[in-house]
């Protein structure tokens, strides 16, 4: 009996096998993916797998996707060398899992997710990161240079602005520290061996910034016997141990500012202006495509409108819309006064007295009993720009409370004392010339005016969980 002939031979053709198999079946993904742990201010932790390429924008990105946050493009990853104290922003850019390989096996390191408000503002305001006294251009300038010009010349591959300044530099392989002037450029970080001479035969290379990183120290006067606490280092990126680490110290939290974001800036350049201006652009499968916030701030997609009349308007004129704003605030909470007084008794009004007096409590601005230290390292870590705030207990006076803000890269703390007048209890920050019920009450009305404040309350520091 003759054999069947085969009536699919080209089944049985390789490149056909091959070309089905590539073609047509289920792509696979390529990267490889790991594990990483990120942690919160309170010490809480989320373990994701992400792919090798992710970065760290992707992974907040992902954090604010799963945890439901609003996303003001001020989250940020950071990176805590625990063992050396030392911090420092990852930039948007960079890729996690390369940060992760720079940790040596028994190194026990932890990547952060908070806020950091300062991560942009030079773009803003950077008359505030770079004061006249520590500038200057090593080109000639006709006339007088605008912050914006400055920032200008450091996104410049032709110009730059030279950054110097005294700082206090440890001695390699000694305790001690030495006062030294310094001078950063586009080549680098130099030190002068004769006073504040920048001629070339006075001038010693210190450290580069294309191979190494700039750690913020966290307790430099603890750990590494700094002269004060606004410590900051070089650290190359195969470092071998505490010995390859550059410290250097300032006097005050503005010069260890302007020297950090100088130094972020001649390093990255025109790639952090891109992350600032364009910053859901995502180089990994997390981008902005497929992972978006879940609400959105943005000012521009929101109109106040005025309904008072026969047709509906909308209100341009942004005094008017803040007038309307504070109206409508004051007549909701007098008619929710109102409603809670309509039933009234000695008791009800005890247990709204109690209410009023712990309402606070639960908003993300109150930080119960912390210290003034604490309060300030708090503010620190998430950016010393202008009307970032949080109110704390007093520990001097328990029935007392504070609220501690930053203006001009300084930490201010004003007592909120409370005020008695016909039997009920006020809280006010200038002697009982304002008043409020409740801190929410002189949370708000301090977000929309300033009042005795040296600004506006802007921005919450809070704890998050993750």
């Amino acid at each position: 009996m003759s054999s069947i002939p085969n009536p699919f031979p080209e089944l049985c053709c390789s490149s056909l096998t091959s070309a089905l198999s590539t073609d047509l079946l289920p792509k696979t993904n390529s990267r490889k993916k790991q594990v990483i742990k990120i942690y919160s201010e309170d010490e809480t932790s989320r373990a994701l797998e992400v792919p090798s390429d992710i970065t760290a924008r992707d992974v907040c990105q992902l954090l604010i996707l799963k945890c439901h946050y609003v996303d003001d493009h001020c989250w940020t990853l950071f990176e805590h060398l625990i063992p050396l104290g030392l911090e420092r922003i990852i930039e948007d850019h960079e890729l996690v899992v390369e940060v992760l390989s720079n940790w040596g096996m028994e190194e026990e390191n932890k990547l952060y997710f908070r806020k950091n408000y300062a991560k942009y503002e030079f773009f803003k305001n950077p008359m505030y990161f770079f004061p006249e006294h520590m500038v200057s251009f090593s080109t000639e300038t006709n006339g007088e240079i605008s912050p914006a010009l400055i920032l200008q010349m450091f996104l410049s591959s032709s110009t730059y602005p030279e950054i110097h300044g005294f700082l206090h530099v440890k001695e390699q392989g000694k305790k001690s520290w030495k006062k030294v002037y310094f001078l950063l450029r586009r080549s680098g970080l130099y030190f002068s061996t004769k006073g504040t001479s920048k001629e070339p035969r006075h001038l010693q290379f210190f450290s580069e910034f294309g191979n190494s990183d700039i750690y913020v120290s966290l307790a430099g006067k603890k750990k590494h016997g700094a002269p004060a606490n606004y410590g900051f280092c070089f650290k190359p990126n195969k470092a071998r141990g505490p010995r390859d680490l550059k410290m250097l110290c300032a006097e005050e939290e503005q010069s260890r500012m302007c020297w950090v974001t100088a130094v972020r800036l001649l390093k990255y350049g025109m790639q952090l202006y891109q992350n600032y201006m364009h910053p859901c652009h995502g180089r990994s499968g997390c981008s902005s495509q497929s992972i978006s916030p879940m609400r959105s701030i943005s000012e521009n997609s929101l109109v106040a409108m005025d309904f008072s009349g026969e047709k509906s308007r909308i209100i341009d004129n942004p005094t008017e819309a803040l007038l309307v704003a504070v109206e409508e605030g004051l007549a909701w909470r007098k008619k929710a006064c109102l409603r809670l007084g309509s039933h009234s008794s000695p008791r009800a009004c005890s247990q709204r007295s109690a209410i009023s007096m712990a309402i606070h409590r639960s908003q993300p601005w109150f930080h119960h009993r912390i210290s003034r230290d604490e309060a300030q390292r708090l503010i620190i870590q998430q950016g010393l720009v202008d009307g970032v705030f949080l109110v704390r207990d007093s520990q001097s006076n328990p029935r007392t409370f504070v609220l501690s803000m930053c203006h001009a890269q300084k930490i201010k703390h004003f007592q909120i004392l409370p005020v008695e007048d016909d039997g009920k209890m006020f809280h006010s920050l200038d002697d009982g010339h304002t008043r409020f019920t409740d801190l929410i009450q002189l949370v708000e009305f301090y977000q929309l005016n300033k009042g005795v404040l040296p600004c506006k309350l802007k921005h919450y520091c809070a704890r998050v969980s993750i």
